[in-house]
């Protein structure tokens, strides 16, 4: 993997845990010579991550809406920074520039971007790593409701091992790297929908 989409929250919560965990992400990734494809921002985990892959001598480009350039949010110390039109193209550049894709803590609109790079490879859109960085449990409960997806019959057999969940980028980073592309729907006879 040479570039990691990596979706996050511009928020910066009260507990220190996630801003210093965004900062060692960017980083580790540095450090382990993988760029950083992100949302472009300046601030919260987005500034985080940006700062601490850009500290450690790594590849970061943004990817940013017009209106968040607007807002005077984007970051722009970056080795690149890409303005588009929207989300969705900017949604598609993070596809076009990664390898993979890994999600910390955020709210929705990094739910947004994990739930289309689920998708996308549900369908068969790409087969790269999804990844969940589970912070100090944050994600929990979202992965119960993945695992219940499966149960209930709403997540195909095939697809349950789209979503790659770790505690640690470590252990992440090496679970995403044994990634093996599952059968696509696009590849499904209909009997198998």
């Amino acid at each position: 993997m040479k570039r990691l989409a990596i979706y996050c929250g511009s928020a910066t919560p009260a507990d220190p845990v996630y801003l210093d965990s965004a900062r060692e992400v960017g980083a580790t990734l540095a450090r382990r010579g993988i760029g950083v494809v992100y949302g472009g921002g300046r601030l919260g985990l987005m500034g985080a991550i940006a700062d601490g892959a850009l500290a450690a001598g790594g590849e970061v480009i943004g990817v940013i809406p017009q209106a968040l350039v607007d807002a005077e949010v984007a970051h722009r110390g970056l080795t690149e920074l890409h303005v588009v039109t929207g989300m969705h193209q900017r949604k598609q550049m993070f596809t076009d520039l990664s390898d993979g894709f890994v999600t910390i803590p955020g709210g929705t609109g990094t739910m947004d971007e994990l739930w289309e790079a689920l998708s996308w490879a549900q369908l068969g859109y790409h087969a790269d790593p999804v990844g969940l960085l589970n912070t100090a449990g944050y994600y929990d409960e979202l992965i119960a409701f993945w695992h219940k997806m499966g149960t209930v019959g709403f997540l195909r057999p095939q697809h349950r091992d789209l979503l790659i969940v770790a505690d640690t980028l470590e252990m992440l980073l090496e679970r995403m790297g044994a990634h093996v592309p599952t059968q696509p729907i696009v590849r499904m006879n209909a009997s198998d929908l």
